[in-house]
Parts: C-alpha cells; sequence; structure tokens
C-alpha cells in the first residue's frame, strides 16, 4: 500500500467518521450489549505456549492485491482459527478499501478469543465502536497519527479495557510508543515500495523498548520466515493473506498450525 494510497484512505475515513457519527451517538455505542462483554487479553495469548502466537487474519480484499477472498465465511475462519490455537483473530472493519465491516466484526467475536478490529482509526469515536462491536484490541497505525494523537487514542481505549496494538513501518515512528500501547506491531512490508524487507523488521526490532511484545506483520508467507522470525525474538505473527489466499483458510490454518506445534516437539 503506497503513502497515496494510504492518505486517501484516511482521507475517506474521516468522512466515514462524521456521516456515523450522526446516525449514532457514543452513549448509543455505550449502550449496545457487547460493550459490556469482558476483554480477552491478547496479551497474555501471546505468550500462552500452548498458543501458536498467531493473530490471524480475516481479510477479503486489499488496494495492492485486490481481491483475496470473497466466499470465505467469517463464522467457519473465525472458529477454526479459535480451535487450532490461533493468539487472537483480526478482522479487517474498512468497506470501500478492504471489503470488511462491523458485522464481521460482531460475527468474529461469538469466540472466546481475543479479536483486533483493524481499522484506520483517527477518532475516539472509532475506539468506543470497537469495543460495542465486541472488539478486546484495536490497531493504531503511526502512519496515519501524531505520537500525541496516538496516546489519547491509546488512553481512551485502555479506560474501556481494550488493549492497544500499535503497528510502526520505520524507526521515525519509535516516538508514537507510550505507557498505553500493549503490543508494538512491525510491518515488514514497506508503505513506499510494496516491498517485503524482513531484514529492516528484524533491525527496527532492537530499536523497541524492552518490555513492550513485538509482533511480525505482513509477508509471512511460510514456515520458514515464521521460524527466523521466531528466532530472532518477535513474540506474535500477525497473519492473514497467506490464510485467505488459500481455497479453504481454516483448513490453511490447521495445518500451518500443525506444523509449528511439529516442528517446537
Amino acid at each position: 500500500m503506497s503513502t497515496n494510497i494510504l492518505a486517501k484512505i484516511v482521507e475517506t475515513k474521516f468522512g466515514e467518521v462524521a456521516e456515523r457519527k450522526k446516525q449514532v451517538t457514543i452513549a448509543q455505542l455505550e449502550a449496545m450489549p457487547l460493550f459490556e462483554k469482558p476483554c480477552f487479553s491478547l496479551k497474555a495469548n501471546i505468550i500462552d505456549a500452548s498458543k501458536t502466537g498467531i493473530i490471524a487474519e480475516f481479510k477479503r480484499q486489499s488496494p495492492s492485491k485486490g481481491i483475496i477472498n470473497a466466499v470465505a465465511s467469517v463464522e467457519e475462519v473465525a472458529t477454526a482459527y479459535t480451535q487450532f490455537g490461533a493468539s487472537g483473530i483480526s478482522v479487517l472493519t474498512d468497506g470501500p478499501y478492504f471489503g470488511g465491516s462491523l458485522a464481521d466484526l460482531s460475527i468474529a467475536v461469538q469466540n472466546e478469543i481475543p479479536v483486533l478490529r483493524k481499522e484506520f482509526i483517527i477518532d475516539e469515536f472509532q475506539v468506543i465502536e470497537a469495543k460495542a462491536y465486541g472488539a478486546s484490541v484495536i490497531l493504531l497505525i503511526a502512519t496515519c497519527l501524531s505520537p500525541a494523537e496516538t496516546k489519547y487514542l491509546a488512553t481512551v481505549a485502555k479506560s474501556i479495557g481494550l488493549e492497544v496494538l500499535l503497528e510502526l513501518h520505520d524507526a521515525s515512528e519509535l516516538w508514537h510508543i507510550c505507557e498505553e500501547v500493549d503490543l508494538v506491531g512491525i510491518n515488514n512490508r514497506s508503505l513506499k515500495s510494496f516491498e517485503v524487507n524482513i531484514e529492516h523488521s528484524l533491525q527496527l526490532k532492537n530499536l523497541l523498548p524492552k518490555g513492550k511484545l513485538s509482533i511480525a506483520e505482513s509477508g509471512i508467507y511460510d514456515l520458514a520466515t515464521f521460524q527466523l522470525l521466531k528466532k530472532e525474538g518477535f513474540d506474535g505473527f500477525l497473519m492473514g493473506e497467506y490464510f485467505m489466499k488459500q481455497e479453504n483458510p481454516a483448513k490453511a490454518f490447521e495445518e500451518f498450525s500443525q506444523q509449528i506445534k511439529t516442528d517446537i516437539k
């Protein structure tokens, strides 16, 4: 995804959020049944040795890849992710660019597992909305925010029981890391060139503050890459495209999970 596309997505998002605010109030979101649902801890699940460390993603399409999987069932895939050892589930809720929705989120959260609302969050309204639809974790993308905005949105999230995954792309964004951030994701894919550079991510990981759990994002398409990133000290792994591009994403995750367990033995 280029920075130009990202800017366009964020511009669209401002309009989208403004429209949503006309349709529903924060008070109405806070009155929704799922708002009171206790959150599951992604931090705890990432370090749980009985799980894979994978945040498995449900993603139908993307601006850079086009349609990835237009037919997979959220219910079936999320259930398989849960059953076969995912540490968490990531659900795209952006409609125009990723084909996702809050309806997808509300289906995925029926499983007893932390669910990340993967979205371009630029307003506290979206944070409240995430909780109202049952998410346990939100994503904040440093490229879309200032350090002050990151801290503010993370503070709002923590105040209602959500955990926060902050996504970084390069060393200039390290200033976005604050106390309220629970996990730091490093995107292996450059926003400028689309290229996946694992070496760049490993270098950036070494600059992270001690005590923050690290998540490798994007470009993990095989067991060898997964093993390399794990060996280099990443705590968790956000993977979606690898599973979603298969004819049966649920089966693909089951098989990958079994490979990991066999490898550990």
